[in-house]
C-alpha cells in the first residue's frame, strides 16, 4: 500500500547539487510485502557528483586546536564532547549535560540549522573540540563548525555501490573512521578530511547483500565492525581491522560453522544454506573487563529449522542468531554468549543496542549488559559471565507466556505458534515493538527510555509469505481493542524491574531517545515533530516542527559552555517508510511537506 500523498523530495548539498533521487533499493533489514512507504535513495556513489574537499590544518583556528582522541578520552569523555554512537562506550545515549533542563527547557530555540544530502541515512553526529563530524548520506562525511555548521571540509567515497543508510562514524587519534558502501573502512585525518588508510573488506561475492551500517566501535587497537548479510550463503561477520595499519586483525563469523562450536544447531543444513546473522547495530564496550558486545540476527532461510530432526547432538537453535557476543577486541576470542530466542520463526531480531548499566542485584552491585529485541522484551546478563539476570516485560507481545527465572529461557505461547490453518494474531509484527529507534539510560535514577510501537500481525503457514523461507503470511494489524495509539515512549526502571511510565500517541517515534542530566528525554516523530518529555513521569515539556521527519539519532554537546540539541531530519530509513504506509492505512494520517535534508541543532535564547 502507498501513502496517499507523494512526499515531496528537494535535492540539497551544502555546495554541490544531487542528481536525481532513484528507485529504492535493497536493504540488509527487509522491507515485507504490502506495507509501502517512501523511501529515498542516492543510488550509485560514482554518479553522485559530490567531490571531496580537503583542508590545511592550519586553515582554522578548529582544524589547528584539534586534540586526539584517544583511547583514556573515549572511556572517560568529556561532557562537552559526544565521541562515539550513543556518547559513552556502555551505549547509554546519555548526556551529563544540564544547562538545558525542565526549567528551562521552553527558552530552547533554533540556533543553526544546515542542508545536507538527501538520501537513505540515519545519522549520528559527533562532536570534538568544537567540531561536529556528520555520515551524510550518499557516503559524504562533513567536518563542520559546532557553533554555526560552517564546512571545515568534505569527504565523498567514490565507489560503485548503492549507497546504504549508515549509523555513522567513529573516532580515534587523528583518524575519522567511515565504513562506506562499497565495503571499505577509510580512515580519514581529522584535522584535513584527506585519507590516510583505506581497506577494502574481503567478501566472496560483493554483490551478494553485504552491507555496513553500524557505526564502528573503537577498542584493544582496532576498529570494529560488523557486516550485515540477511540472505547471503554462511551469513555475516564482525571485523576487527588495526588502527595503525588498516589490515584486518580477525573476523567472527556470527553463523556457526558445520564441526565447528555450535556448529551442530542447525539441523544438519549446510553452511551455504545457513543464512543471517547480520551484524548491524553497533557495539558496546567495557574497557575495564576488556570485552565488546554485539547483537546477532535472525536467520531468514526458516524452513529447514521449523521441526527438529531428532537426530541426538544435533538440534535447530541456529546460533548465533538473537544471541549477545562478548568477544575480546584484540583477538577476537569468543569469552562468551548468550541466545535470547532460539530458532526464531517470526524474525524477532535481537540485535539492538546493548547498554551496560552498573545495578544492584541480589544485595550485589554488577555490570549488566541490558538489551531487548523486537518483542520489545529486555534481558539482562552479567557483563562477566554472560550469567541470565532478569526480564522486563513492557507488555507488548504475546509471543511468551513465561520466562524460566533461571536460564530466561522464553516459553512460547502455543496460541501463536505458526499455524497452517488458523489465522494466529502476533504481537508486535515482523517490525518489531521496538526496532533500530536506541533507548537511553540514566544510571543514576535506573530508568531507561525506549521508543515502541503498538501493531500486531496476522499469521498463517500457508506458504504465500517471502519474508521467511517457512512460508509465513504476516498480515498487519492494529493491536486489539486499539485505542487508536500506536506510539509509546516507555520508561523502565531497571533498578525496580518495573515499568514506571508511559507516554502513548497516535503517531509513532521516528527517532532514537536521547537522556541528560537536564531530566529531559528528547524523540523525534514520523509528523515531523522533536519533542523533549520530563524523564520523572513523561509529560512534554517542548515540542517543536521540523522540516522533515527526524529518522535518526539526536545527540547533545557544548561548545564555550554553551549546550546544543542536533537532530538530522529528512534522511529516511527502510522502517519510516514502513510506518508512513501503516499510519496512512490505519488512521489517514498524511504526512506534512518533507523539505530538504538538514541537521537542526538548538540552544536556549
Amino acid at each position: 500500500m502507498k501513502c496517499t500523498r507523494k512526499i515531496k523530495l528537494i535535492s540539497f548539498l551544502l555546495i554541490a547539487i544531487i542528481p536525481e533521487l532513484v528507485a529504492a533499493q535493497p536493504d540488509d533489514e527487509e522491507p515485507p510485502e504490502n506495507e509501502g512507504g517512501i523511501i529515498q535513495t542516492y543510488g550509485s556513489n560514482a554518479a553522485n557528483g559530490i567531490s571531496s574537499v580537503t583542508a590545511d590544518p592550519n586553515s582554522s583556528p578548529l582544524l589547528r586546536n584539534f586534540s586526539a582522541v584517544t583511547d583514556e578520552l573515549l572511556q572517560d569523555p568529556p561532557d562537552s564532547d559526544w565521541l562515539t554512537w550513543r556518547r559513552t562506550y556502555n551505549n547509554q545515549g546519555f548526556s551529563n549535560l544540564d544547562q538545558i533542563n525542565r526549567e528551562n527547557i521552553t527558552d530552547l530555540e533554533l540556533a543553526w540549522h544546515q542542508e545536507v544530502t538527501v538520501g537513505n541515512n540515519m545519522p549520528t553526529p559527533l562532536v570534538h573540540d568544537g567540531i561536529m563530524f556528520l555520515y551524510s548520506a550518499g557516503d559524504v562525511v562533513l567536518a563542520l563548525d559546532a557553533t554555526n555548521g560552517e564546512m571545515l571540509w568534505r569527504y565523498s567515497h567514490s565507489g560503485d555501490a548503492v549507497t546504504s543508510h549508515k549509523f555513522g562514524i567513529a573516532l580515534h587519534e587523528n583518524k575519522v573512521l567511515v565504513p562506506t558502501s562499497d565495503l571499505h573502512m577509510v580512515a580519514l585525518d581529522a584535522r584535513s578530511g584527506e585519507v590516510i588508510w583505506d581497506h577494502a573488506i574481503d567478501v566472496d561475492d560483493a554483490d551478494a547483500g553485504y552491507a555496513l551500517r553500524s557505526a564502528p566501535t573503537v577498542a584493544g587497537g582496532q576498529v570494529i565492525q560488523g557486516m550485515a548479510a540477511s540472505f547471503v550463503p554462511a551469513g555475516g561477520f564482525i571485523i576487527a581491522i588495526d588502527l595503525e595499519t588498516g589490515s584486518e586483525t580477525w573476523r567472527f563469523n556470527t553463523l556457526a560453522r558445520p564441526g565447528e562450536p555450535g556448529g551442530n544447531t542447525w539441523n544438519n543444513i549446510p553452511l551455504e544454506e545457513r543464512q543471517g546473522g547480520s551484524v548491524w547495530n553497533t557495539g558496546a564496550y567495557d574497557p575495564e573487563l576488556d570485552l565488546v558486545y554485539y547483537g546477532v540476527s535472525p536467520t531468514y532461510n526458516t524452513s529447514p529449522l521449523l521441526y527438529p530432526l531428532g537426530i541426538e547432538g544435533v538440534n535447530n537453535d541456529a546460533l548465533y542468531t538473537n544471541s549477545t557476543l562478548a568477544l575480546r577486541p584484540a583477538t577476537g576470542e569468543l569469552v562468551w554468549h548468550y541466545q535470547h530466542v532460539a530458532n526464531d520463526q517470526f524474525d524477532l531480531d535481537w540485535i539492538f543496542e546493548r547498554s551496560i548499566v552498573e545495578l544492584d542485584v541480589n544485595g550485589e552491585t554488577r555490570k549488566v549488559v541490558v538489551t531487548a529485541g523486537k518483542p520489545a522484551l529486555f534481558d539482562a546478563l552479567d557483563a562477566e559471565t554472560g550469567q541470565y539476570l532478569f526480564s522486563v516485560d513492557p507488555g507488548l507481545q504475546n509471543l511468551f507466556v513465561a520466562i524460566n527465572p533461571e536460564t530466561g529461557e522464553k516459553i512460547p505461547n502455543p496460541n501463536v505458534t505458526l499455524d497452517a490453518e488458523e489465522v494466529r494474531t502476533v504481537c508486535p509484527f515482523y517490525q518489531g515493538g521496538r526496532n533500530w529507534h536506541a533507548s537511553s539510560v540514566n544510571s543514576d535514577t535506573g530508568l531507561l527510555f525506549v521508543p515502541m510501537f503498538e501493531v500486531c500481525m496476522d499469521t498463517l503457514l500457508d506458504g504465500s509469505g517471502t519474508l521467511l523461507t517457512s512460508g509465513m503470511r504476516a498480515d498487519t494489524r492494529p493491536v486489539p481493542d486499539t485505542d487508536g495509539n500506536y506510539g509509546r515512549l516507555q520508561a523502565i526502571d531497571l533498578k525496580s524491574r518495573e515499568v514506571a511510565w508511559q507516554h502513548r500517541a497516535e503517531i509513532v517515534p521516528a527517532s532514537a531517545s536521547l537522556a541528560t542530566a537536564g531530566g529531559l528525554v528528547f524523540l523525534g516523530y514520523l509528523d515531523n515533530s522533536f519533542k523533549a518529555f520530563d524523564q520523572q513521569d513523561g509529560e512534554i515539556l517542548w515540542e517543536t516542527e521540523l522540516g522533515a521527519i527526524p529518522a535518526a539519532f539526536p545527540i547533545t554537546y557544548s561548545v564555550n559552555d554553551k549546550q546544543y540539541v542536533a537532530v538530522v531530519a529528512g534522511q529516511l530509513n527502510i522502517h519510516t517508510g514502513i510506518w508512513l504506509g501503516l499510519q496512512n492505512r490505519f488512521s489517514g494520517f498524511v504526512p506534512g511537506s518533507q523539505e530538504a535534508a538538514a541537521l537542526w541543532v538548538f540552544a536556549l535564547e
